[in-house]
């Protein structure tokens, strides 16, 4: 069944208003309006799809509207909902992003990110022990976990890792003696030479970075903090760790794929030109990947290399996630009090099915409140 971009078009922006909560939660909203309420595709087509997405580089929803607009509208579609689905958050967060370079060294804001930012380490902590019991099937991929943990700790490139981790794998598949060897020549290959000059930002060198990063990254969202943090934070030294989190906060608070923090990162090193130019590059990668995958679909999801090397990458990418939280939460844990809230928010998000966005309002809140309360004393 065929249809028209316009229809496509209405949906998708629709979703990108509303879809707040996550990669699943959006998942869970398209199936919702796409194959129960309009029947557009079956669930098993629905799936298919979804394994698609798991399977390339890149953000799961937001090439999952990709894939869902080119089967029900062909070229068109495939434009008409990435760019749909994206644009409602992008404009948000580049209103936040100004927000907070006029106003974010006030003292109202201040506090309301001190309140936010150990709240964010609780959620990438949940999503770390959710995606953890996916990804350890076992014990040579915990293994790989943890050694990817520990050489992420030590300095040892993103990018290198993620990969190496399903190297590894698929020469396990292959034949298990020459796993070590693997392993061992991860282990040394180090920090490659990507840098491309620290001093002034240079556009150039933002959207490459970008768009290296929109076309090998694999796994959640907040993988995404891995390489955030190895590329701007630590390489060019354009942003610190307290600016990077408070980038994450905002990519929490807003609807749509969490992704667009590339877009509050773009606007702080760079400004308008940057915010436009760092979106573009982060998504356009998966707007070619699902093009020249969607006709391989059949071949690709029953292919045993990929099934092991995807193993790989996914714990690999876990690991990078445990090693990045921990980085972070030392800029963002600085007393009893933000221990706390890490701590209560942690419990919510455990025994609780609270959204997210609501979490990031209550630690704003926390963080005004003992401001004032000091402010009163």
């Amino acid at each position: 069944m065929s249809g028209s971009a316009g229809e496509v078009a209405r949906l998708f922006l629709k979703l990108g208003v509303i879809a707040f909560g996550g990669p699943a939660a959006h998942i869970a909203l398209m199936r919702e309006e796409i194959v129960r309420r309009r029947r557009w595709v079956t669930d098993e087509r629905f799936l298919d799809l979804v394994g698609m997405a798991n399977l390339i580089p890149g953000p799961t929803s937001t090439e999952v509207s990709i894939y869902l607009g080119y089967v029900r509208a062909g070229w068109p579609g495939l434009i008409a909902a990435g760019v749909c689905f994206i644009a409602p958050a992008m404009l948000l967060v580049l209103a936040l992003a100004w927000l907070y370079v006029r106003y974010g060294a006030t003292p109202s804001a201040a506090a309301a990110l001190y309140g936010i930012t150990p709240v964010i380490i609780a959620i990438v902590a949940h999503a770390l022990w959710a995606l953890g019991r996916t990804a350890v099937k076992g014990l040579v991929l915990a293994a790989i976990g943890v050694a990817v943990l520990a050489l992420a700790l030590a300095g040892v490139n993103v990018l290198v890792l993620l990969l190496g981790g399903g190297v590894v794998m698929v020469l396990l598949r292959a034949a298990p003696r020459r796993a070590t060897a693997a392993a061992a020549m991860v282990a040394t290959l180090g920090t490659p030479a990507l840098a491309l000059g620290q001093a002034a930002v240079s556009l150039s060198t933002l959207f490459f970075t970008f768009l290296k990063i929109g076309a090998v990254l694999y796994g959640s969202g907040y993988v995404l903090l891995a390489f955030l943090r190895s590329d701007f934070v630590d390489r060019l030294g354009w942003l610190t760790d307290r600016q990077l989190l408070d980038a994450v906060a905002v990519g929490q608070f807003t609807p749509g794929p969490v992704f667009t923090t590339a877009t509050f990162i773009g606007y702080l090193v760079a400004g308008w030109a940057g915010a436009l130019l760092a979106t573009l590059a982060i998504f356009l990668p998966s707007f070619v990947f699902v093009a020249v995958s969607y006709p391989l679909l059949p071949r690709i999801r029953g292919s045993r290399w990929m099934s092991a090397f995807l193993d790989g990458v996914n714990v690999a990418a876990v690991g990078l996630m445990a090693a990045v939280t921990w980085q972070l939460a030392r800029a963002a844990i600085m007393d009893a009090f933000t221990a706390a809230l890490a701590v209560v928010a942690g419990v919510l998000l455990l025994r609780t099915r609270l959204n997210s966005a609501w979490l990031v309002l209550g630690g704003a809140a926390a963080g005004l409140l003992l401001s004032l309360s000091r402010s009163a004393a």
